[in-house]
């Protein structure tokens, strides 16, 4: 159910961590799936540095892990995203499809210097993953140990978005340092008792409806509106019934044609997103009667 987002600039110790917090989530009974990036890179046949300078290499490994963690989201699991996850729009989509899979959330930044984070990365030794790089299976290749060459590293770190709790996408929000203890206690708590945030319009899918619904219900929209100019033409100024409605037309009498197709576009606009189900024609004139009895007493 709930998706960990691991942040930080290269060789920051995000797989590292990713690995202690899979770790701490098994011993509580939960099933954990990492998705790494280190690992999806040469699966997509990229060597490490050159993928980072081609933007094109990028975009595809990125959809690809977004892809994977859609798939994953579930109530029974743990997903970790072990990925620089640097671009703050990225961060962004993947907190929505967690509001869409009624999930919870989470970011772990891995704070550094860019120093200290240089440090690290020339102290890799990437003989091991060398001969890893030389199997068959192409899932059992592993980039981590691979260092970055030094323009790789300064334009991931110029590229570098940083997390803030003040931002939606990025809270709750978890800062730990080289030397500093994940706090496992508090991401639990997180992940796990708090309510996942309820799905909003922007991420829910599209109403299901039968093809030609917005041209009948344009075509029935303005029967009877001419209904109701028909019966105001020939002096009738009481409640007009109208054809498939239970519920009879209350216009005031000052109410015109520009104002009523006026409120007959804002039924239709309404319409097109909240349309619920193929059938759904059929409650149309009776949900727009009482749409203009509602706004034409505020004309």
């Amino acid at each position: 159910m709930p998706l960990i987002v691991m942040c930080g600039l290269p060789a920051s110790g995000k797989s590292r961590r990713s690995r202690e917090l899979q770790q701490y989530f098994e011993s509580k009974g939960k099933l954990v799936y990492v998705l790494s990036e280190n690992k999806a890179i040469p699966k997509a046949g990229f060597c490490k540095n050159d993928y980072f300078i081609d933007s094109q290499k990028e975009k595809l490994v990125r959809s690809d892990l977004k892809s994977e963690v859609l798939r994953l989201l579930d109530k029974t699991c743990v997903v970790i995203l072990d990925a620089g996850n640097y671009i703050k729009g990225y961060r962004y989509e993947l907190f929505c499809a967690t509001k869409a899979a009624r999930s919870t959330l989470c970011c772990v930044f891995c704070g550094i210097s860019k120093e200290q984070a240089w440090e690290f990365n020339i102290q890799r030794n990437d003989q091991e993953t060398e001969q890893v790089a030389k199997l068959a299976d192409a899932s059992l290749k592993d980039n981590t140990n691979i260092p970055y060459t030094k323009d790789t590293f300064e334009g991931l770190c110029m590229r570098f978005e940083e997390p803030h709790s003040n931002c939606r996408w990025d809270n709750p929000l978890f800062v730990c340092f080289p030397q500093d203890k994940l706090d496992f206690d508090s991401i639990f708590a997180a992940l796990f008792e708090s309510k996942p945030l309820p799905p909003n319009q922007s991420t829910q899918n599209p109403p299901l409806s039968s093809t030609n619904y917005l041209f009948e219900l344009d075509h029935l929209t303005q029967e009877i509106i001419r209904d109701i100019l028909s019966a105001r033409k020939v002096g009738i100024l009481g409640p007009i019934t109208v054809k498939q409605s239970q519920t009879q037309v209350d216009i005031v009498a000052n109410v015109n044609a520009i104002q009523l197709n006026r409120l007959r576009r804002q039924f239709l606009n309404y319409s097109k997103l909240h349309q619920t189900t193929t059938g759904s024609l059929e409650k149309a004139p009776q949900l727009f009667v009482q749409f203009l009895n509602t706004n034409c007493k505020e004309l």
